[in-house]
């Protein structure tokens, strides 16, 4: 287990879609451990592996250590509520940034485990939100998409000069 780099906004690595895990394998679960080490110390809640680099459907996700860590090997919503929540996000590769997003309060999603065996789960709040936002990643989707063009370029302008003064 080991921690790995963070891509950072605007790498184009963060729009491209992720393919599918095929090989449920000891090199599987080892990404999963180096996702949840990178993650905690980020610090965040949620990482995928395209935000390490690599483009495969997986993402480890961790609200507290009462609810414990989550993996999802080639998650997929199959339904949401009609009910919505707003809710801060931001992104380990753009640290320091977020913006609220408006997303459903609810969903079911349909996932392997790290072993290969399908699950459904429903999700409802924070991890609903987490699940989305993780999700929207592994389909190439950045959060900044999420937003009005408005906060998006404010967002954007935010962390170019906070990247400036850290730099």
């Amino acid at each position: 287990m080991s921690r790995r780099p963070i891509l950072r906004f605007p790498d184009p690595q963060l729009a491209l879609p992720a393919a599918a895990v095929v090989e449920f394998d000891d090199a599987l679960a080892a990404l999963a451990a180096d996702l949840l080490d990178t993650m905690r110390a980020a610090p965040g809640i949620g990482v995928t592996a395209p935000h390490i680099g690599v483009l495969q459907r997986l993402t480890v996700i961790e609200l507290d250590a009462q609810s414990g860590v989550k993996t999802y090997v080639n998650p997929a919503i199959i339904w949401s509520s009609t009910e919505m929540i707003s809710h801060a996000e931001g992104s380990v590769s753009m640290p320091g940034i977020s913006e609220d997003v408006t997303r459903p309060n609810s969903v079911r999603v349909r996932y392997q485990t790290l072993a290969g065996e399908v699950k459904e789960e429903e999700a409802s709040g924070l991890l609903s939100i987490c699940l989305q936002h993780e999700i929207d990643q592994l389909d190439g989707i950045f959060w900044l998409q999420r937003l009005s063009r408005l906060k998006r370029e404010r967002a954007v302008k935010r962390f170019a000069k906070q990247e400036k003064t850290q730099g």
